[in-house]
């Protein structure tokens, strides 16, 4: 017989509700950043539930990011700042569990950073300029020492690219990318035996990047990102995904 196939009914918890509403209450700007929300006993009455109920809830919304509640605190919990850490821990999970492979991570990678250099050569200022040397000279000073205080140079490079750029999307997707690569294969890079040669060679790339960005030349910026980015990476990446990054190359 046909017609259409219906799916069992789930029974939402009364947290649940409270959760739900409080979230559409953030998300449509009722509630913003530094607001409180009412007390627990006023909570209890406007949703009659008990005590254990809206305290169950805000467990929930403070595990997610969006509230702190402090134990014992008179007042109600306080609406959070948006901060890319749910992202972050939904990207790691769909890695983790293969839902996205390191070929797309690097080649998103690749998207973000080339488009951030694009911008960046048409919007910096001269202080983010100068910010930019300040961190490719940490990098230089960070091979003699280790990985990690290279890697953190690094990354202080591509964030103010990525502030530069003037998009603040595009800042939380870089590093909420970035840090999942480089968690994936830290290790293999710290324990590559090359790696000294590596990083003086990525130290270069970056010195190229940064005078195509100084020169205000958006597409040679671009263009210079992804040849590195792919580069740097696609010896992590499984042979049958380098295709997809050697596509976004010129």
């Amino acid at each position: 017989m046909g017609g259409p196939r219906f799916e069992p009914v789930r029974t939402v918890r009364a947290y649940e509700r409270i959760v739900e509403q409080v979230e559409e209450a953030i998300e449509s700007g009722t509630l913003c950043p530094g607001q409180r929300l009412p007390s627990e006993r006023d909570l209890m009455g406007q949703f009659s539930v008990s005590r254990s109920t809206v305290r169950e809830a805000l467990r929930v919304l403070q595990a997610r990011g969006l509230v702190r509640s402090r134990p014992g605190d008179p007042h109600g919990a306080e609406v959070q700042p948006f901060t890319p850490t749910e992202l972050r821990k939904s990207m790691t999970m769909l890695a983790r569990v293969d839902g996205l492979s390191l070929g797309e991570l690097v080649q998103f990678r690749m998207v973000l950073d080339s488009s951030a250099n694009l911008l960046a050569a048409r919007l910096r200022t001269d202080e983010q300029l100068a910010e930019m040397d300040t961190a490719i000279a940490a990098m230089r000073a960070a091979v003699e020492v280790g990985y990690d205080e290279f890697s953190t140079a690094d990354v202080a490079f591509h964030d103010t690219v990525a502030q530069a750029s003037g998009n603040k999307l595009i800042q939380i997707c870089t590093e909420v990318v970035r840090s999942i690569v480089l968690g994936l294969i830290a290790d293999k890079i710290a324990a590559a035996p090359d790696r000294v040669a590596l990083m003086r060679q990525s130290i270069r790339h970056h010195e190229e990047v940064l005078a195509a960005v100084r020169a205000g030349d958006g597409p040679l910026a671009a263009r210079l990102s992804r040849r590195t980015m792919y580069d740097y990476y696609v010896g992590y990446v499984p042979t049958s995904e380098r295709p997809a990054l050697r596509a976004l190359l010129e």
